[in-house]
């Protein structure tokens, strides 16, 4: 479950993406091979769609691996960063009860799965003492809810009969979100969004994203799903809002921590969770709109 991460700057690179102002050299400004993160990008992309035209329920499968994969790093990053020491195997485990309980329970298998979690976070952190406990606590609540609490939306699209077209759409409208915000930050990206959080993110970028983010959402609603055309334009937007946000907030953790990436496992893109950032928040916002907006047969 995984594009170039809904950025608007060269493919693969730092995630203060949006909006890069010039165009980009074979490697990116952050120093990684633009070659090798298109073509991890276009695996992870192929790998997707071969799920969801052969077998559609292998997405959750999906879903689930790239959970527990960013589960461990974003971890791995507050232990560095900050010295925060995640509930790991609570917040592991309860995450892929998640994405699990939701695909044939839905909302009330993932509601009750996370609560559980947090009930296990809050006695797992017993052994390590007072000091700290409540930085531990609600940071290992916060992993839960940032990565499989979010996730588990995405598995939640493909659970209906037109599952398969649900996820198309999710996945169209941050990829269009994407190549559109990439495009016009190289060409014409000149006024920082969001400079001390994301210096290469830039206003022309963004409106490149919502340019395509709109045409892709009124093309695949109204053609995967038979919605209408307007629905399509509010849920391309929404994307490309929620895509955005996403990005910011990675970029503000990581900041905060004093890191560049939360991993290394993709050539050319860091960690996964770096790929996931925008995925995120979309899933629960590509979710909601689908259900209003196309509501589930039955």
């Amino acid at each position: 479950m995984t594009t170039t991460g809904g950025r608007q700057d060269a493919p693969g690179s730092s995630s203060d993406g949006p909006g890069a102002d010039t165009a980009p050299p074979p490697s990116s400004r952050a120093g990684r091979n633009l070659w090798a993160a298109i073509a991890v990008g276009v695996a992870l992309g192929a790998v997707i769609l071969t799920c969801l035209l052969t077998v559609p329920k292998l997405f959750v499968a999906i879903v689930a691996i790239a959970v527990a994969v960013s589960t461990v790093e974003l971890t791995g990053a507050l232990r560095r960063g900050a010295g925060i020491q995640v509930a790991l195997v609570p917040v592991l485990v309860g995450g892929q009860a998640m994405v699990w309980l939701s695909w044939p329970f839905e909302r009330v298998g993932l509601m009750a799965a996370f609560v559980v979690t947090i009930l296990a976070c809050l006695v797992w952190r017993f052994g390590g003492g007072v000091s700290g406990y409540v930085r531990d606590v609600t940071s290992s609540i916060f992993v839960a809810a940032y990565v499989p609490l979010f996730a588990s939306f995405a598995s939640m699209l493909v659970v209906p009969e037109d599952g398969m077209y649900r996820v198309l759409c999710f996945l169209i409208g941050v990829v269009c979100s994407d190549t559109g915000g990439y495009a016009a930050g190289v060409l014409f990206g000149k006024h920082p969004m969001a400079p001390v959080i994301s210096p290469k993110k830039s206003w022309e970028g963004f409106a490149g994203s919502m340019l395509t983010g709109m045409v892709g959402g009124a093309l695949s609603v109204t053609l995967l799903l038979h919605g209408q055309w307007w629905q399509g334009v509010l849920f391309g937007g929404a994307l490309v809002i929620t895509s955005t946000v996403g990005d910011l907030v990675e970029s503000l953790i990581k900041r905060d921590l004093g890191i560049k990436d939360m991993g290394n496992l993709l050539p050319g893109h860091g960690g996964l969770m770096d790929r996931m950032d925008s995925l995120l928040p979309s899933a629960v916002v590509a979710w909601l709109l689908l259900r209003l907006f196309v509501p589930v047969a039955g």
